[in-house]
């Protein structure tokens, strides 16, 4: 089973890796580059086609697995049956072919959204519409929605549909938020794709775990050339398919353990939420300063966690490394949860969880460093 997942996963970072390499030297070219100036804190100017590779490395595997398992399936199984994953995996893929290629053209059309915004910067009311739309064509479309126990309370799937629509269309601007700093979404991404592809295989899910697996080695290739100091930005049709992902994904994982009921084990809904615990508390914050400073929260500025490390004295390195580490701290727990047995310790992972956004409160609104000041010699 490890094989085709690796295969995957090196093939995704592989075309990920090369085709951002490309998109360095035809990025100016094109005329996307990142100036500096204004609330940008980079000091030189940077392409901005880093979206392209993300989106390549991502859809090229699943493409290939796609075509694979249409043309050739059958024989796969007959060949390795023996091995019951494979089969479970072929058969996931032929399940889901058409829900996959929805969810593919839904990451192009968002792509293709942002490779227009960074291009020539869109208003966010027109982004945040499509982006609604986008999510809306295939959560109802599809029938891709979390909470489906909500039908029977309201009398319907409207509800479910509308909280699936909107936690997606967070997590996009949440990963869209967080890519303030070089190698920050990529690699707060990389954490939170790793722990939800430990949580797919632990509970079986395979087709969900090749798919993140193809996330996983895209984000991989592109922070080669994105990890500060960055030679090439990822922009918004990079930041946005990257949430976009998350969150559909997200609602296609169960998080139950095979067998298990959700009365039993109803506490996993919130594995999400504490693996992308930072990002969301991100933008919630910056959203909450921007609007009480009587701006728009899509308006860019630089009150971001990471751009507060980095007034405080850390380099733009070492804040990055730490917004890493806070993800990977909150995402043991959510790995952990599907498998707790009882209440009380899936509570203690939520309050471990809830700490760690405290430590980060607490760094926010710790004072800033006084300037030194002026020391003449006396002449």
């Amino acid at each position: 089973m490890w094989l085709p997942l690796l295969l995957a996963g090196v093939l995704a970072l592989l075309v990920s890796l090369l085709t951002t390499a490309v998109m360095i030297r035809v990025a100016p070219k094109l005329g996307f580059v990142d100036k500096p100036g204004g609330r940008k804190i980079h000091d030189n100017p940077k392409p901005l086609l880093g979206g392209v590779g993300i989106v390549a490395g991502f859809t090229l595997p699943l493409l290939l697995g796609v075509a694979t398992v249409y043309l050739a399936g059958d024989a796969v199984i007959r060949t390795l049956h023996d091995v019951p994953d494979i089969a479970a995996l072929v058969s996931g893929v032929d399940r889901q072919t058409p829900l996959t290629l929805g969810f593919l053209g839904g990451v192009a059309a968002l792509h293709v959204l942002g490779l227009i915004d960074d291009r020539r910067a869109l208003g966010a009311m027109p982004k945040l519409l499509v982006q609604l739309l986008i999510a809306a064509a295939l959560v109802i479309g599809f029938d891709v929605r979390a909470m489906h126990f909500l039908d029977a309370v309201v009398g319907g799937a409207w509800l479910s549909w509308l909280l699936t629509v909107l936690w997606i269309v967070a997590i996009t601007n949440a990963f869209n938020f967080l890519d303030n700093m070089d190698g920050l979404s990529a690699g707060v991404g990389a954490v939170a794709t790793t722990a939800f592809l430990v949580a797919a295989l632990s509970i079986q899910q395979w087709f969900v775990a090749a798919t993140l697996v193809c996330l996983l080695g895209t984000l991989l290739g592109f922070l080669w050339w994105n990890f500060p100091p960055a030679r090439i930005f990822m922009g918004d049709s990079g930041s946005m398919v990257i949430g976009f992902i998350l969150g559909l994904l997200t609602v296609r994982t169960t998080f139950l353990q095979p067998g298990q009921s959700f009365a039993a084990g109803w506490y996993v809904v919130f594995a999400p939420l504490l693996v992308l615990a930072l990002p969301l508390y991100d933008l919630v914050v910056v959203s909450i300063i921007r609007i009480s400073a009587g701006r728009s929260p899509f308006v860019g500025d630089t009150n971001h966690f990471s751009h507060r490390l980095v007034r405080r004295g850390m380099s733009k390195r070492t804040a990055v490394l730490c917004l890493y580490l806070v993800t990977a701290s909150t995402s043991v727990a959510a790995v952990v949860l599907p498998h707790v047995t009882s209440e009380l310790a899936a509570l203690a992972l939520l309050g471990q969880t809830l700490l760690a956004l405290a430590v980060v409160a607490l760094l926010e609104q710790h004072p800033l460093p006084t300037p030194p000041k002026h020391v003449t010699n006396g002449n």
